[in-house]
């Protein structure tokens, strides 16, 4: 072809294809940069700067901010296709006419979609780290001489949004580290990389600062307290029977705490009583228990799990009192209680077989306290019965229900079939749980 033969010797459709070629190279690194430096672990960074990696100090600067670095490269990458496609579509006018803008948008949407996008992406998300580390010095250059127009662009378009009622921070996070923590945890536990106990475990220590003592407290009612007006042969009698070693002791009525006795301060002041040259058992029954109780120590419900677990470290000590806004006494709180939000339940010779708390009979109904939290059926079943507005089975269950329910009442709520199966008073003991696995879910109640 005449034509052709001419072209060859065309100087400036040589120039053309090189330009055009150059664009695309360019294109392909800053989709490669932008998937790099978006995908790589800035906790695998951190460990290579630390080593004295450079490349890796520099991504993690850039990676700071997110908005700040996808605006610019995606800018970059916006300017070198939209001008390829533009050569591109002068070139093949030139070769076949007015006809060509179909044909250069075919052969440019092929082109930038396999070396300029699908390419690099793919090795840069393979290779997330080296990648990072490798294009962060002209990444970093390209976001300095592009932040005057980022910063415009991003100033117009939380303009755009506010006139349609959108709100935006400019010093909101894109990223939370607490979120991406708890969704790769997830993630992993879905996919079988991460095991379900190691799962709850680090999403317990991650819930800390998210919780407050009222969620996990033993609640007042449960409490084995001491009366101080008791005798001293009482109190010695409970004292040794208890399971617990350390109860409140309170004076003239349960509201009125004024300590705590630890069965070890008890045991010791009775074997000074029995030990001592006027040791009699009389001596021991005439024991001075004010001797032995210790200050009480009260903290407010709204305390956050892992600051009330920093302040029993400070103080040295793992019992607390739990008071409401007004001073009453709402329940107690230990460091056990907080720990067991993290490695689950802690059983001792004392407690209950764990194994017994949750079991399911031959219909697939399991039979459970109504004192249970909904956190730890949540954890223990891998359930998702909300704990927004209770924190026990039975506070869900009137939560849901808006009303006391008799016993044999029954409730269908967020896909589980609920039946109050004992009450004592006003209070729901125990609720018989069964899945509604090809029910509806709505809610709905049946007597």
């Amino acid at each position: 072809m005449l034509w052709l033969q001419s072209l060859n010797l065309d100087y400036a459709f040589w120039l053309t294809i090189s330009a055009i070629f150059v664009l695309l190279l360019l294109s392909a690194f800053f989709s490669g940069s932008e998937t790099a430096l978006t995908a790589a672990s800035r906790g695998k960074l951190q460990t290579q700067a630390d080593k004295g990696s450079r490349g890796a100090s520099r991504a993690l600067s850039i990676t700071e901010d997110n908005e700040r670095l996808i605006g610019s490269v995606l800018l970059g990458n916006n300017l070198v296709n939209i001008l390829a496609t533009s050569l591109a579509t002068a070139l093949f006018t030139k070769l076949v006419g007015e006809s060509s803008v179909a044909l250069a948008t075919l052969v440019m949407t092929v082109l930038v979609l396999i070396f300029a996008e699908v390419l690099p992406k793919t090795y840069a998300i393979t290779n997330a780290e080296r990648a990072a580390a490798s294009v962060s010095a002209p990444i970093a250059l390209l976001v300095t001489i592009l932040d005057p127009i980022v910063s415009s662009v991003r100033k117009l378009v939380r303009g755009i949004l506010w006139l349609f009622g959108v709100r935006t921070s400019a010093d909101e996070p894109i990223l939370a580290v607490r979120e991406e923590i708890a969704g790769a945890i997830s993630l992993g536990h879905l996919e079988g990389v991460v095991q379900k106990e190691d799962r709850d475990r680090i999403l317990g220590a991650l819930d800390l600062s998210e919780r407050t003592v009222e969620e996990i407290m033993l609640h007042r009612s449960s409490i084995e307290m001491i009366n101080f007006n008791d005798k001293p042969k009482e109190i010695l009698a409970q004292c040794m029977s208890s399971n617990h070693t350390r109860l409140p002791v309170y004076k003239d009525e349960p509201e009125n705490i004024i300590g705590v006795i630890h069965a070890k301060d008890l045991a010791r002041s009775m074997y000074a009583e029995i030990s001592g040259p006027d040791a009699s058992l009389k001596s021991l029954l005439s024991l001075d228990i004010s001797s032995v109780i210790m200050k009480p120590y009260f903290v407010p419900d709204t305390t956050a799990l892992d600051e009330q677990m920093r302040q029993f470290l400070r103080r040295r000590t793992h019992f607390a009192l739990v008071v409401d806004e007004y001073g009453s006494l709402e329940g107690m709180i230990t460091l056990e209680d907080i720990l067991e939000e993290i490695v689950g339940e802690i059983a001792d010779e004392f407690d209950p077989d764990s194994n017994e708390l949750i079991n399911a009979d031959t219909d697939g109904v399991y039979e459970l306290d109504g004192t249970m939290t909904i956190r730890d059926l949540n954890r223990a079943m891998d359930w998702n019965l909300p704990d927004e507005h209770a924190n026990t089975l039975a506070g869900l269950v009137l939560h849901e229900a808006q009303m006391i329910p008799a016993v044999g009442q029954v409730f269908r709520f967020h896909g589980f079939r609920f039946e109050v199966a004992g009450r004592d008073a006003n209070r729901i003991t125990v609720v018989r749980v069964r899945p509604l696995l090809n029910e509806p879910f709505n809610n709905n109640l049946s007597s």
